[in-house]
């Protein structure tokens, strides 16, 4: 990688409560125009944002990193007062009933340091030489590219319109669908645009000169879609093989999630300079195509993870950090599901209990209410967040999980511009299962303990069996010299009956401490 001189050491966190001036109106639509730079790793342009208030607003508040300098701000074709300084941009309105204000706004872009985790600018170089650009924000928000409300809880409703200007060959792959592409002299400009709500990380951008293969993927909806991956022309070779696992991974997603949410964009990868982000239909791609071989097919976890995103974390999100779980653990259940589907019952299992082997159990999945995207981010959010899912298969059964895993994905009310609370995820899985599983939320989402295992001999061939620590019953699989069968066990000993010792949970579908 080609760093620049320039580079940033702040910590540029999101979320925690909503700025009080934050509340009094939402974002409905970002029109982005932006020159890119590679020659001296900058950006130039504007960002004209819609906004809709139910009073008359005294100061728009909108979040844009110090590192730019804003030359102008304009609401109905005139300029107006502003103050920018604690990557604050603060406007001052005209007396005018106009809902959109126009930023324009330039300068060096924040260079990652550890992408995607530690996000920015990666500006680099192809093996041809070409300059190759990708951007990640996930820890940072829209603010280190745009002026925003940048808070998880505030999508453009209306989606964006996003302009790319750049020199030619170079092609800059986005958002949505490209509506047009327009050439001025030595220069080009793409126009991407999704009417769709977006998340402030999800709005990306990645320039380089790339080979392009498409196909028609055929959607479980019925929809034609779309589907793209872009790769550096030094991989074009490698393309066709990226598309099919695209596609492959796509399907296994819509069996279990439901149809691609995006059915009016496109289902597409773009090779970046990193390994990889959920970018609304634009996944970033990094994995340098490496596969691994399961059942007929090959796995490409990068991709297949990035993917699950669309679903969760871009379909279904969240308002809160301390909600990211949903983002992470179900997507990194998905992971789990192609295993399943690709690899077989033993497989799965085999996938979970590896997953199992690596938590920690140091920090619990959901966070405090308005969490900081650092204070929500951590390892067991994905890795504890799908074993809990996993679990809920255990305890479930496929008959009812796998409907409602389903269900969840596509109602209404946790989708697109709604979006959605650990609360929402409990109370839907326990109303569609007709079960109480409080207890199990509240031991395995809000602390760190897990239950411990006990078995004592008991007569001839009897063996008391219990959870300790926990003060709730759940089903828990018990393997005896008859076979397995299910019991409900709990920190009261229920007896059972075999000639060896049981094994409790042989499977490993629960958290327990052996």
């Amino acid at each position: 990688m080609l760093l620049s001189h320039l580079s940033f050491s702040q910590n540029w966190d999101w979320g925690g409560p909503v700025d009080p001036l934050q509340q009094k109106f939402k974002i409905l639509h970002y029109t982005l125009n932006l020159e890119l730079l590679p020659e001296t790793q900058s950006i130039a342009g504007s960002n004209t944002i819609i906004f809709e208030a139910k009073e008359k607003l005294d100061t728009i508040r909108l979040q844009l990193i110090d590192e730019y300098t804003v030359s102008n701000v304009t609401m109905n074709g005139e300029k107006v007062t502003f103050s920018h300084h604690d990557d604050i941009l603060d406007i001052i309105p005209v007396d005018c009933t106009c809902n959109s204000v126009k930023v324009e706004y330039s300068g060096k872009t924040p260079i990652a340091q550890n992408p995607p985790w530690t996000g920015g600018f990666t500006w680099t170089k192809d093996e041809l030489g070409n300059d190759w650009m990708g951007l990640s924000s996930q820890g940072e928000g829209a603010k280190i590219f745009m002026p925003a409300l940048d808070h998880p809880s505030s999508e453009p409703e209306e989606g964006a319109d996003l302009f790319f200007t750049v020199k030619k060959p170079y092609f800059v792959a986005a958002n949505g669908r490209l509506l047009e592409s327009e050439e001025k002299g030595d220069k080009i400009t793409y126009h991407w645009a999704t009417s769709y709500p977006i998340n402030n990380y999800g709005i990306n951008f990645t320039l380089g000169v790339f080979h392009e293969e498409s196909k028609i993927f055929n959607s479980t909806s019925g929809a034609q879609i779309p589907m793209t991956v872009y790769v550096l022309e030094e991989n074009k070779s490698k393309a066709a093989s990226l598309l099919a696992i695209l596609e492959e991974s796509t399907q296994t997603h819509e069996k279990y999630f439901g149809p691609f949410p995006w059915s009016e964009d496109k289902v597409a990868v773009v090779e970046t300079p990193y390994l990889g982000m959920e970018h609304q239909t634009i996944n970033a791609y990094g994995n340098n195509f490496q596969y691994v071989p399961l059942g007929d097919t090959q796995y490409d976890w990068l991709l297949h993870h990035e993917l699950g995103h669309e679903w969760f974390g871009n379909k279904v999100s969240v308002g809160d950090w301390a909600d990211m779980w949903i983002h992470e653990g179900l997507t990194a259940y998905g992971d789990i599901l192609f295993y399943l589907e690709h690899g077989g019952e033993e497989e799965y299992l085999k996938k979970a209990k590896s997953v199992l082997r690596g938590i920690p159990h140091e920090k619990p999945v959901q966070s405090p209410p308005n969490s900081t995207e650092e204070e929500a981010y951590h390892g067991e959010i994905y890795s504890k967040g799908s074993f809990i899912i996993h679990s809920l298969r255990g305890i479930l059964g496929d008959e009812v999980f796998f409907p409602m895993l389903k269900a969840f994905a596509t109602d209404e009310r946790f989708t697109y511009q709604n979006q959605v609370t650990t609360k929402d995820f409990t109370d839907f899985v326990q109303d569609y299962s007709g079960k109480d599983l409080s207890g199990f939320f509240e031991l395995y989402l809000k602390t760190t303990d897990i239950p411990k295992v006990e078995v004592k001999k008991k007569g001839k061939k009897g063996w008391q069996v219990k959870l300790s620590g926990i003060d709730f019953e759940m089903p828990v699989e018990v393997e005896t010299s008859n076979g397995i069968q299910k019991v409900i066990l709990g920190k009261e000993s229920v007896l059972v009956q075999s000639a060896t010792e049981p094994i409790v949970d042989p499977n490993y579908w629960l958290m327990l401490e052996r």
